[in-house]
């Protein structure tokens, strides 16, 4: 019989392989924004800027991090996997059932309130990021499940399994309300990451849930996030810049600032001057030294924009090889890049 491995509990298998993790055996990345790190609370505010400490050491030793946001709003992350949740006066809005961590969401919420969740909202059609709504419609028959049209249509069309919505999110208003609360939607123009991908603003609380664009206080994850490619990339940050929000939940990663998305910006300006430096110099051809032994055309492309994301990460590595993850996303990003330079001149 096949078992199906997801992100997440390949994550947590390789966490259960490797061992007990001794918190004092990890050296945390240095911040890419300069941030100031405070202690993870459960009552205590955290302020616009401010960020977890030891957030990576927390992810391999704790069951899951639960940070205080606003008055209501509440930050979760759980086997590097991140959102937010809403206290309302009746009930709990939590944003996406992260897959895998519906036990932990269950015991950070119970942390904080007695009251049930009573509504889910679906960030997008991945199921990494909503794939436990089972196990907490299990705890909460009664719960909404919140998604707009375009999750709810592709949902459809994909064939999910997953539980569909109960209520869709008119494509006309985009926004819903909450007890009091207005979530407004913002669609996304480009569809690097996914189809129905949409950055969610909890209005009047200065939270925005935008999972998968922006990794706080880390530079771009591997794959763009597993974006199918560059195009577009850019213009996803800039439509979160422009929203209203003094924190971000993107899913990954430590709470967001405006500070972050400048590191962003700066850092893709330098990835494409690398990579166009990379475009130039490493001549097409040369990284196939016996043509008569590949036998295939596909290996002069293939192994030149490997090289051309090797020779950009070298050349980025000075300023940034210090940060989270460098040298195990920034190689891919590179050879993503290099193609959307090489394609489109």
């Amino acid at each position: 019989m096949f078992r199906i491995i997801t992100l997440t509990s390949a994550i947590a298998l390789g966490i259960a392989l490797s061992g007990p993790t001794k918190a004092q055996d990890i050296t945390e990345s240095p911040s890419t924004v300069g941030a100031t790190y405070v202690p993870e609370s459960a009552a205590t505010a955290l302020e616009p800027g401010q960020k977890i400490e030891n957030l990576y050491t927390k992810n391999v030793t704790q069951p899951y991090i639960l940070q205080k946001l606003t008055d209501r709003v509440y930050f979760f992350q759980a086997g590097f996997y991140g959102t937010v949740f809403y206290v309302g006066d009746e009930g709990v809005l939590l944003f996406d059932a992260l897959e895998g961590q519906g036990e932990a969401v269950l015991a950070a919420v119970a942390q904080v309130t007695d009251l049930p969740i009573t509504a889910i909202l679906y960030s997008h059609d991945h199921a990494d990021h909503i794939a436990d709504a089972p196990r907490l419609i299990a705890a909460f028959p009664e719960l909404r499940i919140l998604a707009t049209a375009r999750t709810a249509a592709l949902m459809e069309e994909l064939g999910s399994a997953l539980p569909r919505p109960t209520e869709v999110i008119p494509a006309d208003r985009n926004a819903f309300d909450f007890e009091g609360l207005t979530v407004t939607v913002a669609p996304f123009t480009a569809e690097t990451h996914a189809h129905d991908h949409a950055a969610y603003v909890l209005e009047g609380t200065g939270v925005v849930h935008v999972p998968d664009v922006i990794n706080p206080d880390q530079p771009p994850f591997w794959s763009f996030a597993g974006a199918d490619g560059y195009f577009g990339y850019r213009e996803l940050v800039n439509q979160i810049d422009a929203l209203d929000w003094d924190y971000l939940s993107g899913g990954h990663g430590n709470v967001g600032s405006r500070a972050d998305v400048a590191f962003y910006r700066q850092f893709l300006d330098d990835l494409e001057a690398a990579v166009g430096e990379a475009l130039g110099t490493v001549a097409f051809g040369s990284t196939v030294e016996n043509p008569a032994a590949v036998n295939a055309h596909t290996a002069y492309l293939s192994t030149w924009i490997k090289a051309v994301g090797e020779y950009a990460t070298d050349a980025l590595r000075p300023t940034y090889g210090d940060y989270y993850g460098f040298d195990y996303a920034t190689p891919k990003n590179a050879e993503m890049v290099g193609m959307y330079m090489f394609s489109y001149r």
